[in-house]
């Protein structure tokens, strides 16, 4: 069984990735779990994958492990795509879920349904202790909401409506949320990937 530590302290995150890799014989741990719970990684990259495979090569480095980092945000038509590589600090320093919530229907006030098309990009790197890494990217399209609605999930998930589903991530809960997510769709690119690398575990 190989040990892979997730380069992130966000635990929604870490249990989604172990919810979606849980047929891997894998050790997965996080951070917290290794004892970097006090580590900073400053996420300076112009893009998801700078920042994702910057994470992922810090924590592998220090660990000895695989390392696998996933960078994330929200990217938003009618604002450049902005918040994008952003989106956890867009409101600002100590940013929370609600207030880059509220910042966002904001910046959106007079924008009318069918012009905030937006998509959720994840996209995850992995590095090995042997100098191998490579990095893959999901995305899932949306439009955001004029209100927050729904009680599941984290971040933006309250105001991101899935149109096939005509309701948001918070509302439609993880069962739905892991199997159509940006970062669902990225796992499971990642899971071929390691197949290949770790000859089809």
């Amino acid at each position: 069984m190989g040990r892979v530590v997730i380069a992130s302290k966000n635990k929604h995150k870490v249990e989604e990735i172990k919810a979606i890799l849980k047929e891997f014989p894998l050790e997965i741990k996080s951070m917290d779990e290794v004892g970097l719970e006090h580590l900073e990684i400053i996420e300076d990259g112009k893009t998801f994958e700078e920042n994702s495979m910057k994470k992922a090569k810090e924590v592998m480095g220090l660990t000895g492990s695989i390392a696998m980092a996933d960078d994330s945000g929200l990217e938003v038509d009618a604002l450049d795509n902005q918040p994008g590589v952003y989106s956890a600090r867009f409101s600002g320093e100590g940013a929370r879920d609600k207030s880059n919530n509220e910042k966002l229907l904001r910046m959106l006030e007079n924008i009318p349904l069918e012009k905030r098309t937006a998509r959720f990009v994840s996209v995850i790197s992995v590095a090995f202790p042997d100098g191998r890494e490579f990095s893959v990217r999901g995305e899932c399209e949306g439009i955001i909401g004029f209100e927050e609605k729904g009680n599941h999930g984290f971040g933006y998930d309250p105001l991101f409506i899935v149109p096939e589903y005509n309701k948001t991530f918070g509302e439609l809960g993880a069962n739905i949320k892991n199997r159509i997510s940006h970062r669902a769709r990225a796992l499971e690119k990642l899971k071929e990937e390691l197949k290949k690398i770790m000859g089809g575990i």
